[in-house]
């Protein structure tokens, strides 16, 4: 399979200019399974490598394809080269996998969009970035895909850019993630300096000779830039915007690719990571849990259906980094996979609901939808209680696992991921029970059925188009077949996911022994007892089946006193972070970004040009002694031959 690599990127490109081209004279929906067959594709390529794979013996799994030498600069030289190992194999199977699964839902959420074409051509240059990133041998490769993904995560949040807040969304994620691309590019510099290759295995081999300050420089800047692009405290704000996009934008961006992105480079780079000094692996662990945490309490109070779901993207990734920073790759790898099934199943689920309810998003106005819905209600069912830690489906086999290497390192970062599961259990259970059950409240006119959510709406001078529904009465509807496969599939994989790694004996844990030779040198060894394991997830079970209990206590019961205490206003406005960084941007922040565009302007452009002016002056002056007359050239040597003489006369007699 060498020599076949280049198939798995290049398939999702030739979909991406085929339909550049002449997607136009396609069409609907030709141009829709063009580009759905197209990552099919690429992901039954994925297939063949990982079969490939599987057949060698654990130290050989590594398959490599050099293209062409893109950079040869000096001593400097980058090739286009693929890697093919179990961690890049593992990301490449439910990148495609489940990229294909939302083209083929996008084909019927798309429907009608005037630009359904431009729509696949984004998504099919999004799905090739993507792989680009998880396929490169080399740093550089692995950068052109991050930027790639960055831009193309741009083009779909602003999708329908007719409206100035989704406009803004996709600006804001564009600017957000350049602040961690900087990271990156810092850290790109510093490894070629150190070790004078970009190349992952070069790296790896290099890494024992490196010096740990050298190591923590890397590993710190290789942290900021997974803060951009997996949405971690300080940089977390443009996640939750980036809901404004169509609803396979969020399930393939905010699910299982971008913003998984962070977690894959950590774990690529965890031999530098495990050179570095202590502080940074701690770092890492506490900036996951905080932002699992921090996420988590703001989701309680999210009424859009999609917010709720963004905010839980943003605690689920801190799960990730808390697990990178207690050193086991392998359940930050194992629960990337399992929140891949489950967050992309909840994804295409809340868009199947926002598709029958004529594009409305508010929860508050749902209700009852396990009735006109079945088939999205028993899937999204089972999406719910996987992230939140049932027994035996799949996040309870990789929470836990995150949970038991939290402990080892500090009791108070378990404590913190334990809160944030009670929480996670509790906010999804609001979802659900809002969502499926209870009253309708789409069976009469919004004033009469939400009056409060019709007064905001009325004050902000907000009218239905996409995200907000009619404001009379509605006639849900079970979506097509299209966008139903999806989810039939996803949903048996949220449910049994944790297979992939269970605790029950050593044969068992098959990704454990799938990823170790790329992640040994990092990996923590776990050292606790079976009885503290088997307490630990006791402790956690219970703390997940304990949120359910309180959201069905406070919601099936129509608790609104209790609802009102836990939605406090401050979670609802996110603890007013992003507001502050708005208010900072368009004050202060403005007045001092015009203050250094005049200091530029005035005064080092105008030192410049006043270099400028000096010499433009000068030399016009100087330029009146060439008259083109001979004689006055001549005069002038004879007397420069007369100043010569003389000082040559001077000189002779002192």
């Amino acid at each position: 399979m060498n020599d076949l690599l280049f198939l798995i990127p290049l398939l999702p490109l030739a979909g991406f200019v085929f339909l550049a081209l002449f997607g136009k004279r396609l069409g609907e929906p030709a141009a829709g399974w063009v580009a759905t067959l197209a990552v099919a594709a690429s992901f039954a390529a994925s297939v063949a490598v990982f079969l490939d794979l599987r057949s060698m013996g654990a130290e050989e799994r590594v398959l490599t394809q050099t293209l062409f030498t893109w950079l040869p600069v000096g001593g400097f030289q980058v090739d286009v080269g693929f890697l093919a190992d179990p961690l890049s194999v593992t990301m490449l199977l439910f990148v495609t996998g489940i990229a294909a699964l939302i083209h083929l839902y996008a084909i019927g959420y798309m429907h009608g969009d005037e630009r359904f074409t431009k729509f696949f051509v984004y998504l099919n240059l999004f799905v090739f970035s993507m792989v680009m990133l998880v396929l490169g041998d080399n740093m550089l490769v692995t950068f052109l895909g991050w930027e790639g993904v960055g831009a193309c995560s741009y083009f779909l949040i602003s999708f329908w850019h007719e409206s100035e807040a989704n406009a803004s969304a996709g600006k804001k994620a564009f600017v957000t993630n350049r602040i961690g691309d900087f990271g990156f590019m810092v850290a790109i510099f510093f490894t070629f300096n150190a070790v004078g290759t970009l190349n992952y295995a070069g790296i790896a081999s290099a890494s024992p000779a490196m010096a740990t300050t050298t190591a923590t420089v890397i590993a710190a800047m290789l942290f900021l830039g997974a803060c951009g692009k997996s949405a971690q405290l300080p940089l977390f704000v443009w996640l939750p915007d980036a809901m404004a996009g169509p609803t396979p934008v969020s399930a393939l961006i905010h699910a299982a690719t971008m913003v998984t992105a962070g977690v894959y480079l950590l774990t690529r780079m965890n031999p530098v990571i495990a050179l570095s000094a202590s502080w940074v692996p701690w770092l890492i662990a506490i900036v996951g849990a905080v932002t699992a945490l921090f996420a988590a309490t703001i989701a309680v109070a999210q009424n859009d259906i999609k917010k709720v779901l963004a905010y839980s993207t943003v605690s689920q990734l801190g799960y990730m980094f808390l697990a990178i920073g207690s050193g086991a790759y392998v359940a930050a790898v194992f629960h990337m996979v399992t929140h891949a099934f489950f967050k992309a199943l909840m994804f295409l689920g809340s868009g199947s609901v926002i598709h029958g309810m004529h594009d409305e998003q508010d929860m508050r106005r749902m209700g009852a939808l396990r009735k006109v819905m079945p088939v999205t209600a028993a899937t999204f069912i089972v999406g719910w209680l996987a992230i939140s830690g049932f027994p035996f489906l799949s996040g309870f086999f990789s929470k836990d696992e995150i949970l038991l290497f939290a402990y080892q390192k500090s009791w108070v970062l378990w404590a913190i991921g334990l809160v944030t599961a009670l929480l996670t259990a509790f906010y999804m259970s609001r979802q659900v029970f809002m969502v499926f059950y209870g009253e309708p409240k789409w069976d009469r006119p919004l004033a009469d059925a939400v009056p409060e959510l019709a007064a905001e709406r009325e004050a902000s001078g907000v009218h239905e188009g996409h995200g907000v529904g009619p404001s009379g009465e509605i006639h849900p509807h079970e979506s097509g077949w299209k966008m139903l496969v999806p989810l039939l599939v996803l949903a048996p994989l949220a449910f049994a996911g944790g297979l992939l790694d269970t605790p029950f004996s050593d044969r068992a844990k098959f990704l454990e022994h799938w990823l170790e030779p790329v992640v040994h040198l990092g990996e923590a060894q776990m050292t606790q007892t079976t009885g503290v394991k088997v307490g630990l997830a006791l402790v956690a079970t219970t703390a997940g089946l304990l949120g359910i209990a309180i959201a069905a206590a406070v919601y099936l019961r129509k608790r609104a006193d209790l609802a009102a205490k836990i939605e406090k206003p401050i979670f609802a406005k996110g603890w007013l972070y992003d507001a502050t960084i708005t208010a900072f941007m368009g004050g202060p922040g403005r007045k001092a970004f015009d203050a250094i565009a005049w200091f530029d302007k005035t005064v080092v452009d105008g030192a410049v040009n006043g270099v400028g002016s000096i010499v433009r002056e000068g030399s016009g002056k100087a330029r009146l002694v060439q008259t083109g007359f001979v004689r006055n050239y001549a005069l002038g040597i004879a007397f420069g031959a007369v100043v010569v003489t003389v000082l040559l006369l001077t000189q002779a007699v002192y």
